[in-house]
């Protein structure tokens, strides 16, 4: 627990009514909080945000996203919930504004200088929680190395760069989440605590029916994305696409030159630009199925789980996580090139569209995903409480 209360229970299981008291107070006192939780006791949980995106972002930003989707349903279970992030975020969590609004939006672009601030601001508060639970890579580790014992950290990218061994050498008591068991391939020996799959809203996007007929391709335009790749298995299955895309400024000579050509020769292929989260259910409930033909190691791939909250199948190149995230022949296909993608674009009407919303009910909804962190709480607290006895 927090160093300024203690909890008296009604019963001992999870999921048990609780009441909190001041431990300067004797119970039955008035409680500070009463209300149903998940978990073996309430914490005073920190979620560290990046500071580009706003929590939850307008639009593009799925690491914040996430983090947005963990703390509301966290609170929803009961805990005591610090946000640490940009004042233009929205949550139903305390929030300790860094900066005013998402740097992105302010027209900063070099972050590491609000990075520290944020830093500071945690280590200044750092005693006042059970967990400091992190989203911003390895930044915090020399500042928080010996508060490990109560430090998390989910690593949101690749794990693949050159450089990253050596960070993780230098600090490999530092308590670790992955986001797919591929994410962990490249790590040398470091203190994981688990895997987390992300998970959203089970309300956030409603199934559809896939009316539509066309196929979808959603997310950011760049190479690694294969929106080329999804025009050509479009035009192999003989299939309408319809891509909702955001497109970077690093990305724009990529889709000036190579993509946009290719589109206007494409008659069958329809570029719709950057949707919100409110138009998604929409895009993809209506598609036949989404096309994910990655070309990287992605970690993990939100746009799938969110393709399967709307019932739609995802057919997906075998890169990265997609082997752990769709289920062959169930969720959608899992495919080695370009016509596997096409022939399997076909088959899709096979699948039945009300198994693939159950299975993402059960896999990766933000209950699931809160619950797979609670339980990695609670061992981080009980291992802490166990030293601290001995």
């Amino acid at each position: 627990m927090g160093s300024k209360s203690i909890a008296h229970a009604k019963a001992g299981r999870r999921g048990h009514e609780i009441h909190l008291y001041d431990k300067g107070t004797k119970a039955p006192g008035a409680p500070l909080w009463k209300g149903r939780f998940e978990g073996l006791f309430r914490m005073k949980i920190a979620q560290i945000a990046p500071l580009v995106e706003s929590v939850p972002p307008p639009l593009y930003g799925g690491t914040e996203r996430v983090v947005s989707w963990l703390t509301e349903e966290l609170v929803a279970m009961g805990h005591d919930v610090t946000l640490f992030a940009s004042g233009d975020s929205v949550t139903a969590a305390r929030l300790d504004a860094v900066v005013p609004r998402g740097l992105r939006l302010s027209g900063i672009h070099n972050s590491m200088p609000y990075n520290m601030i944020l830093l500071d601001r945690v280590a200044a508060r750092a005693d006042e929680f059970d967990i400091l639970h992190f989203h911003i890579d390895f930044f915090h580790y020399p500042l928080f190395r010996r508060l490990a014992h109560k430090t998390l950290t989910t690593l949101h990218g690749r794990q693949d760069l050159p450089e990253m061994p050596d960070i993780y050498r230098a600090f490999p008591h530092m308590p670790l989440v992955s986001i797919s068991d591929h994410q962990r391939k490249p790590v040398p020996p470091v203190n994981w605590m688990g895997t987390v799959y992300h998970g959203l809203p089970e309300r956030l996007l409603l199934p559809g029916r896939g009316e539509g007929g066309y196929l979808a391709f959603l997310g950011r335009i760049c190479p690694d994305k294969g929106p080329l790749e999804a025009i050509e298995i479009a035009r192999r299955a003989g299939l309408k696409l319809k891509i909702a895309a955001k497109v970077d400024p690093v990305d724009r000579p990529y889709f000036t030159e190579q993509v946009q050509p290719v589109l206007a020769r494409s008659p069958h292929a329809e570029f719709i630009g950057e949707i919100s989260d409110r138009e998604k259910s929409e895009f993809l409930g209506n598609a036949r199925a989404l096309l994910f033909p990655i070309s990287w190691p992605e970690p993990f791939g939100l746009v799938m789980i969110e393709a399967m909250a709307c019932a739609t199948p995802v057919i997906a190149l075998r890169q990265g996580s997609v082997p752990e995230i769709v289920e062959e022949g169930l969720t959608g296909f899992v495919v080695d090139g370009v016509d596997e993608a096409a022939f399997a674009a076909r088959q899709t009407s096979r699948l039945f569209r009300p198994s693939i919303r159950a299975r993402f009910e059960e896999r990766f909804s933000a209950r699931a995903m809160a619950r797979e962190y609670v339980n990695i709480y609670e061992q981080l607290t009980q291992s802490r409480t166990a030293r601290e006895a001995a």
